[in-house]
C-alpha cells in the first residue's frame, strides 16, 4: 500500500469519477499544477463513517431512541446489511479503476464534489494517492457483453468501440487537460440514497430464496442480436454527406434572405445607417450540428441579431413577421407558429402551389387584423338528429392537457352584472341534444365569465370567488335541463347543494353534476326494469350497485375540494354501468365506432345478458334487435335499417348488423367523393359499388346460413369488388375521422417539398446544448451509434412526436447520455458539466440568459483523449449497452446487466449535471401539472411616417414598452412532470413536458416491450422486430380489416339473379 506521499503510477481517466460512484462521497479537493502538466493527483476514499454520514445514515446526531423501536424498513435493513458487510479502508485498496485519473491535472478530476454555486478551487490541498493493483480489473458482467460465436447465432458486426483500450503514456496527455476543471459542492445538488450502489454488499433477498437470471451464454446471445441489429440500422439511418451539403446550402441561402431583411428594417424602422448586415447570423442547431442527425431530418436553425435594437426572441419584436414576409416572398413556403414554446418559423425549399396560395392567404388575414380561427374546444357531433349520447368525459389528465387558466376573476360584485344573468339564462337543454353538447355550452359560458372547472391540477389555487361562478353555472346547468323528471331528482339530492356556504361548505363541480345526470338516468332506466318485472326477487349485485349510488346522493358534506366526490361518482357510475340491462336498454352507437365495433360490442352485452329474466323469453332477440337499430348513431342510416328489419322480419343480429355496415360504409364512400379523397379515374367504380351497398338483402344460398341476410353481388360485378379491394378504406381518410387537432391545411407534408428547416428566434440556450452534446458525441464512438439506434426505434415505435403527447428525439438522446454517464459501470462517457473550468472556457463564456452554461468543451482534447482510449476504461459492445439500456428504463428493479436499479418514472428526474444523474420529483418540486401564461410573438410591423425622425433609444425602449405583451396576446403552456429530464442549463425546464399520460404509457409501454423481445432473443428464439414500425404496421392491419368487412358484408357469395320487390 502507498503512502499519501508517494507518486502513483499513471492510470487510465476513470478512477475518480468511479470512486464517487460507489461511494457517492464527496472527497477533498487535489492541487492544480500551474503548467497544466500531468502530475499525479489522486483522491482517496473516505472512510466508512465519512460515507455513510454523507448520506444520511450515520450515527452521529442521531436522537436518542424511545421506548418503542420501530421495525426498520426495507431500505433500512438493507443499508445495515451493507454496513455489517462491507468495510471501506481509506488506506487500502481502491477500486481497480481508480487509477484512471493518476495521470491528470487536478482540475481535471471529476471525483470531486459537483454540487455548487461557485466555483471552489484549492491549490493548496495535499495530494493523496491509492494502491495500483497488479492484476486488471475483473468483472463478471463483462464477460457477459464480449460476442462469443459459439454461443450466439448471430454474425459478428464491425465494433464501434476503439480495439486498444490499454492505458496511453503520461507524456502524451500533458497539454490536452486545457478546458476541464471541477466545481464545488453547492452547484450541483447530489441525490443520495438508493442510487449509492456498494457491489460488495449483499442485495436484500427475501426468505433466502435464489434469484434466477439469465445465463452468461443469453446475456452473450442478447448482446450479439443487439449488436447485428444496430450494426444494421445504423447504416441505413444515418444521415450521408451529400444530404449535408444540400442542407448547408440552403442554410447559405436564407441567411443571406435574413441578412438582408434585417437590414432594411433596422434602416428604415430605427435609422441604423450603418447596420452590419454579416452580424446576422443563422447558426444550424440541433441533431445535425451535434452529430445525432438521421436520413431526412430537419434543420433546426437559429437567428441570432446582436446588432438589432430588439432581439429577435423579445416579445413585440417584428422581426418574425418581417422574416416570414421575405422568404415568402422568395418564393419559399413559411409559416411563423407563435403558440409554440418559443416563436419558429417553419420552411420548406419547394412548396406546392395549393400549399404556397394557403400560406399567402394566411399572410394577408394577419395583415388584415384577422386572427386564426380558434381551434374549438370541444368536439362537435356531425348527425344534428342523433339519440343523447350518454358519452361523458373522464377527469385525468389527458383532458387537463387543454384546461384553460383563468383571467384575473372580477369581484363578486361584477359577476351579478346582468350580462352574467343573461349568459346563465341562456343555458337550456333543446329536445334532442344530447347531454355531452349541453356540457360543452356549458363549459363555454363558464369561460366565458373567467371562470374555470376544478380538477386535480388546480385545485389547491381555487379561490372563494371561483367556487361561487361555479355554482351558479353549476345550478343553470341543472336547471335548463329538458327532462323535468331527471331535473326534479337531481335538485332533491342533498349531494347537489347550491347557494350559502358559509355554514356547511358544499362546493360543486361541472364535470360532478354531469356524472351525477348521467348516473341518475341509468338509475331511472333501473327502476323501470324493475318496475315491469313479475316477481320481486333481484340481483345482489344489481341492488348494491344502486344501494352505493343512491347512498352516496345522501351524502350532505364532502368538504371544500368536490375532486374527492367527482371521484367517487365515478366509480359508483361504473357499478351502474355493468348491470346487464342498462348496457342494453343505453346500447348506442359511438361517435366514430365503426359498425363493427358496434356490433362486436353488442355481441358481448348480449351473451352477458342471455339467461336473465328480462332475457329468457321467446322475444329475447327481437327485444335486442330494437335496442341495437334505436342505438344506430345516423338517422337516415337508423331508418333504413329499422325499415329493412320490419320488412324481412329477421331474427338475426348479425344480418342487421351487415345491413348497417353497408349503408355506413356507402356513407362513407360519399363523404370521400365529396372532399376529393380518390382519383377522377376511380369514380365510375365507386359509385357504382355505392349503388350495390344500397342494395335490398338477398337470403343466403348456402344450407347452413339460410336464415342469413347478405348483401348481393352478380358475376359481372366481381371486378369492381377486386377494385375496391386495391382503393383506400374510406373509414381511414380525413373526412370519416376524428378531427386532429395537431394537423391542419397548412402543415408541410412529409416528402416532396425539398429541404425543410425550422428558424428559432431564441436559440442561444439551444445552441449550448448542441455544443455539449457535439462533445459527448466524440467523448467514445460508441455514443453516436447508440443514439442513432435509440432515435431510429422510437421513431419507429411512434414514440417521438412531442407535440401528440410522447417524447422529442432531444429527450431521448439525454436519456441514453444519462445512462453512458451513470449507469453503466465502467462509465461509457465522463460528466462534461462536472468537468467545467473554474473560469471562462475555450469559448470566454460562462453564463447564458442567466443559466450556468459551464462544461469542458474543448473538442479537441476531447477527441484525441478519446482516441488514446483516456476517457473510460469501459470494453462493452454496443449490442451490450443497448441491452442495458432497454433494461434500465423497462423496469425498477435490480438490473441484470448492471449492478444498479432501473429507472423509476413515478419518482425520478434525469439531471445530467448532477453528480448520479438522478433527482427527485420531490426535490424539483414537479409533482403536479401547472398552466402557465407566457407572451407570444409576432407583434405588427411598425414603420415611421414621412415625417417622423428615426427612433432614438429611448424611443425603442418605449415602443417595446408600449408593444408589451396583452392578456390577448399570452398563450397558455401547459407543464406536464409524468416523465420529468431537466435540461442541462434551464435547470426549471422540463424537456419531457409534453408527455401526457397516455404518451407516458405508450413509452413505457415500448420500452418493456423492447426488453422482453431482447430476453427472448437470448433464449434463441427468434423474436418479433424489436424496431417494427408501428404505422405500417397499423396501415396494414387496417387494410386486412377492410377486406374482412367487404367479405362479411358479401358473404364471399355470387348471386346470378337479383330478387328485387
Amino acid at each position: 500500500m502507498q503512502p499519501a506521499h508517494v507518486q502513483p503510477d499513471p492510470g487510465p481517466l476513470e478512477d475518480h469519477l468511479r470512486g464517487l460512484i460507489l461511494t457517492n462521497s464527496a472527497p477533498e479537493a487535489a492541487p492544480s499544477s500551474e503548467s497544466h502538466s500531468s502530475a499525479a493527483v489522486i483522491d482517496t476514499l473516505q472512510t466508512k463513517s465519512e460515507s455513510l454520514s454523507s448520506h444520511g445514515h450515520s450515527d452521529v446526531g442521531r436522537p436518542a431512541s424511545k421506548g418503542s423501536r420501530k421495525r426498520p424498513n426495507q431500505a433500512q435493513r438493507r443499508q445495515m446489511n451493507a454496513e455489517l458487510t462491507l468495510s471501506i479502508d481509506a488506506n487500502g485498496p481502491a477500486h481497480p479503476s481508480s487509477q484512471q485519473y493518476t495521470h491528470l491535472p487536478a482540475h481535471m478530476n471529476p471525483r470531486l464534489p459537483q454540487h455548487g454555486q461557485h466555483q471552489i478551487h484549492s491549490e493548496h490541498a495535499p495530494a493523496y494517492s491509492s494502491h495500483s493493483l497488479d492484476r486488471p480489473m475483473s468483472n463478471s458482467k463483462q464477460s457477459y457483453g464480449q460476442y462469443r460465436p459459439n454461443q450466439a447465432h448471430f454474425s459478428t458486426p464491425p465494433s464501434y468501440h476503439q480495439s486498444d483500450w490499454r492505458r496511453q503514456e503520461r507524456a502524451n496527455l500533458n497539454t490536452r487537460s486545457r478546458g476541464a476543471n471541477i466545481v464545488s459542492t453547492d452547484t450541483f445538488p447530489s441525490r443520495g440514497g438508493r442510487y449509492s450502489i456498494q457491489p460488495q454488499a449483499a442485495l436484500y433477498n427475501p426468505g433466502g430464496h435464489q434469484q434466477i437470471g439469465p445465463t452468461p451464454e443469453q446475456l452473450a446471445t442478447q448482446s450479439a442480436y443487439l449488436d447485428q441489429l444496430s450494426h444494421q440500422i445504423v447504416l441505413g439511418a444515418e444521415i450521408g454527406p451529400d444530404e449535408i451539403t444540400e442542407k448547408e446550402t440552403f442554410r447559405r441561402h436564407v441567411e443571406a434572405i435574413c441578412r438582408a431583411a434585417i437590414a432594411g428594417h433596422e434602416n428604415e424602422a430605427n435609422g441604423a445607417c450603418d447596420f452590419p448586415p454579416q452580424t446576422v447570423e443563422l447558426k444550424c442547431f440541433g441533431s445535425l450540428a451535434s452529430g445525432f442527425a438521421t436520413k431526412a431530418a430537419d434543420m433546426d436553425l437559429g437567428l441570432l441579431s446582436p446588432a438589432s435594437q430588439l432581439s429577435p426572441g423579445s416579445p413585440g419584436s417584428p422581426i418574425p413577421r418581417l422574416i416570414e414576409g421575405a422568404l415568402l416572398s422568395a418564393g419559399f413556403g413559411a409559416r411563423l407558429l407563435t403558440k409554440t414554446r418559443v416563436s419558429i418559423i417553419k420552411l420548406c425549399e419547394k412548396p406546392d402551389i395549393s400549399l404556397r396560395q394557403n400560406l399567402l392567404d394566411a399572410r394577408v388575414k394577419w395583415e388584415n387584423g384577422v386572427e386564426d380561427e380558434p381551434e374549438p374546444e370541444d368536439e362537435v357531433l356531425e348527425d344534428p338528429d342523433i339519440l343523447p349520447d350518454i358519452d361523458f368525459p373522464a377527469d385525468t389528465e389527458p383532458n387537463q392537457a387543454n384546461a384553460k387558466v383563468s383571467a384575473p376573476q372580477p369581484p363578486p360584485s361584477v359577476q351579478a352584472a346582468p350580462s352574467q344573468e343573461e349568459e346563465l339564462s341562456s343555458l337550456r337543454q333543446a329536445r334532442n341534444q344530447p347531454l355531452t353538447n349541453y356540457y360543452n355550452n356549458a363549459k363555454r359560458i363558464l369561460r366565458r365569465l373567467n371562470g374555470r372547472d376544478i380538477k386535480q391540477s388546480n385545485c389547491q389555487d381555487f379561490t372563494e370567488t371561483d367556487f361561487i361562478l361555479l355554482d351558479k353555472v353549476a345550478c343553470a346547468f341543472v336547471m335548463g335541463l329538458h327532462n323535468p323528471d331527471l331535473r326534479s331528482r337531481i335538485l332533491a339530492y342533498p349531494s347537489f347543494h347550491i347557494g350559502d356556504t358559509t355554514q356547511l361548505p358544499n362546493y360543486r363541480s361541472l364535470f360532478g353534476i354531469l356524472t351525477m345526470i348521467e348516473g341518475e338516468r341509468l338509475v331511472l332506466s333501473w327502476e323501470m326494469m324493475q318496475s315491469s318485472l313479475s316477481h320481486s326477487k333481484t340481483d345482489p349485485p344489481q341492488e348494491r350497485a344502486v344501494r352505493q349510488w343512491r347512498d352516496l346522493q345522501y351524502s350532505k358534506n364532502f368538504g371544500t375540494n368536490p375532486v374527492w366526490f367527482n371521484k367517487e361518482l365515478q366509480l359508483a357510475i361504473e357499478g351502474l354501468c355493468k348491470i346487464p340491462y342498462v348496457q342494453v336498454t343505453h346500447l348506442q352507437q359511438e361517435q366514430y365506432e365503426s359498425p363493427t365495433q358496434y356490433y362486436d360490442r353488442t355481441n358481448k352485452i348480449a351473451i352477458a345478458v342471455s339467461g336473465t329474466p328480462l332475457f329468457s323469453g321467446p322475444d329475447t332477440r327481437s327485444r335486442l334487435i330494437k335496442h341495437y337499430v334505436a342505438g344506430i348513431r345516423n338517422e337516415e342510416i337508423r331508418k333504413h335499417t329499422r325499415d329493412f328489419v320490419d320488412f324481412t322480419g329477421t331474427e338475426s343480429l348479425r344480418s342487421v348488423a351487415r345491413k348497417h355496415k353497408s349503408l355506413h360504409l356507402a356513407a362513407d364512400y360519399e363523404r370521400a367523393i365529396k372532399h376529393g379523397c380518390y382519383q377522377p379515374d376511380h369514380l365510375p367504380v365507386l359509385q357504382r359499388y355505392i349503388t350495390i351497398l344500397r342494395r335490398r338483402p338477398m337470403p343466403s344460398t348456402r344450407p347452413s346460413t339460410n336464415s342469413e341476410y347478405l348483401i348481393p353481388i352478380m358475376r359481372d360485378e366481381i371486378g369492381v369488388l377486386e377494385v375496391i379491394r386495391e382503393l383506400p378504406n374510406p373509414s381511414a381518410l380525413n373526412p370519416n375521422k376524428p378531427r386532429d387537432r395537431y394537423n391542419d391545411s397548412l402543415e408541410f407534408p412529409k416528402s416532396g417539398v425539398g429541404v425543410q428547416c425550422d428558424i428559432n428566434f431564441s436559440a442561444y440556450l439551444a445552441l449550448q446544448n448542441t455544443s455539449l452534446l457535439r462533445c459527448y458525441s466524440l467523448t467514445d464512438p460508441r455514443v453516436r451509434p447508440l443514439v442513432l439506434f435509440v432515435k431510429h426505434w422510437a421513431k419507429a415505435r411512434d414514440i417521438n412526436t412531442p407535440y401528440r403527447g410522447t417524447l422529442s428525439s432531444y429527450g431521448y438522446v439525454l436519456m441514453v447520455l444519462h445512462f453512458l454517464v451513470n449507469v453503466v459501470e465502467p462509465f461509457v462517457c465522463p460528466n462534461l458539466q462536472a468537468l467545467a473550468p473554474s473560469g471562462p472556457d475555450v469559448e470566454g463564456v460562462t453564463t447564458c440568459q442567466g443559466c450556468n452554461i459551464r462544461f469542458w468543451r474543448d473538442e479537441q482534447a476531447i477527441q484525441n483523449l478519446a482516441m488514446q482510449g483516456q476517457l473510460n476504461q469501459n470494453r462493452d459492445s454496443v449490442g451490450t449497452l443497448l441491452n442495458g439500456f432497454f433494461e434500465y428504463y423497462a423496469q425498477s428493479n435490480m438490473m441484470i446487466t448492471y449492478p444498479k436499479r432501473g429507472f423509476d418514472w413515478g419518482r425520478d428526474v434525469i439531471s445530467p449535471r448532477t453528480h448520479g444523474g438522478l433527482l427527485s420529483k420531490v426535490e424539483k418540486g414537479w409533482t403536479g401539472a401547472k398552466t402557465i401564461m407566457q407572451p407570444q410573438g409576432g407583434a405588427l410591423i411598425t414603420h415611421p411616417k414621412a415625417n417622423e425622425a428615426p427612433s432614438s433609444d429611448g424611443a425603442a425602449q418605449l415602443a417595446a414598452e408600449q408593444q408589451a405583451p396583452k392578456l390577448k396576446d399570452l398563450k397558455e403552456v401547459r407543464h406536464r412532470f409524468l416523465m420529468a429530464i431537466e435540461d442541462p442549463f434551464e435547470l426549471d425546464h422540463n424537456v419531457a413536458r409534453t408527455v401526457t399520460h397516455q404518451g407516458i404509457v405508450s413509452i413505457r409501454d415500448e420500452f418493456r416491450r423492447a426488453w422482453r423481445i431482447i430476453k427472448v432473443a437470448g433464449k434463441g428464439q427468434a423474436p418479433e422486430a424489436l424496431t417494427e414500425d408501428v404505422k405500417m404496421r397499423k396501415e396494414e392491419l387496417e387494410k386486412k380489416q377492410f377486406v374482412a368487412l367487404l367479405d362479411g358484408i358479401h358473404g364471399n357469395e355470387v348471386f346470378s339473379k337479383l330478387e328485387i320487390p
